[in-house]
């Protein structure tokens, strides 16, 4: 693993990296595993933030759960801090304007479908909105998932009609194993009626088709006019796939999965908890 990292980090005789944009995983990526995000690694992204280069969130959590690590970085007032990727890439919220400029929702039948196959294997299942997890019955997985994000929790008795509204994404979590079982399960059924990813190996994420963090990113890139090429991005797990692929200087975190790792462009040469995002972009970018 060590020839393969090192064969992935730029060329120390290459000029410097360019990015216009840097898009930034949170869980296992920006944050360390306590899930801060020390004091070198906020003035490094401020130092770039000062170079005009975007720095974007972009993460599966849902907006409220995005905006500490926004304020902690305290870069949000200025124009290259202005953006948020939320929902893997279901979302881009503007905080000047302090409204959502992209949405894509999944259909209530592929909600439900997903509902039904997850009941069946007795998993937990979830959707959200900016600030609430929405679920059927609570058990260890959900109260997890709220604790991490300090979302509230609301517990829907008729979850089926409910999921009829529509949601960015249904959330499916429990053992890792049974989670295997019933990703290989949804992709025979539901073939391309639906993208599946997993963010941690105990959860499942099931949202609309041509959706993703790499999509979303595409996205902002052609509406902020900048060179796709130019989009750097940083990531550890399945739901950071679209990202490795779509961005053109695209960083995976030592800690990462194999798979991201191959698919990423760069890999960076210390993980999450070593402030592996800001020593990549002091050494290769500022």
């Amino acid at each position: 693993m060590e020839e393969t990292l090192l064969h992935k980090l730029p060329d120390i005789s290459e000029k410097k990296l360019s990015p216009e944009l840097i898009a930034l995983d949170l869980d296992d990526t920006l944050l360390k595993n306590d899930l801060t995000i020390s004091d070198y690694t906020v003035q490094t992204l401020q130092r770039a933030a000062d170079r005009g280069i975007y720095i974007v969130l972009c993460s599966g959590r849902t907006d409220n759960a995005i905006l500490p690590y926004v304020r902690r970085l305290d870069i949000a007032g200025k124009p290259a801090g202005r953006y948020i990727v939320a929902q893997n890439g279901t979302s881009i919220t503007d905080l000047h304007e302090r409204r959502e400029i992209y949405a894509k929702l999944t259909d209530g039948d592929i909600l439900v479908e997903g509902y039904h196959e997850a009941q069946a294997m007795g998993l937990a299942v979830e959707v959200c909105d900016a600030s609430t997890i929405y679920t059927p019955c609570v058990n260890s997985y959900v109260e997890r998932d709220a604790a991490l994000t300090n979302l509230r929790l609301e517990i829907i008795s008729d979850f089926e009609s409910f999921l009829q509204k529509k949601f960015p994404k249904l959330i499916v979590s429990g053992d890792p194993a049974v989670i295997e079982r019933l990703e290989q399960r949804m992709r025979s059924v539901m073939g391309s009626r639906c993208v599946m990813a997993r963010s941690k190996p105990f959860y499942l994420e099931i949202q609309s088709p041509g959706t993703g963090k790499g999509e979303a990113l595409i996205w902002l890139a052609d509406y902020l006019h900048l060179d796709r090429k130019r989009i750097m991005a940083f990531g550890d797990s399945m739901n950071d796939e679209t990202m490795m692929r779509n961005a053109g200087l695209s960083v995976a975190m030592k800690n990462g999965l194999a798979v991201i790792q191959e698919q990423a462009r760069y890999v960076s040469a210390y993980t999450n908890d070593e402030d592996g995002v800001a020593r990549f972009i002091d050494a290769y970018v500022l």
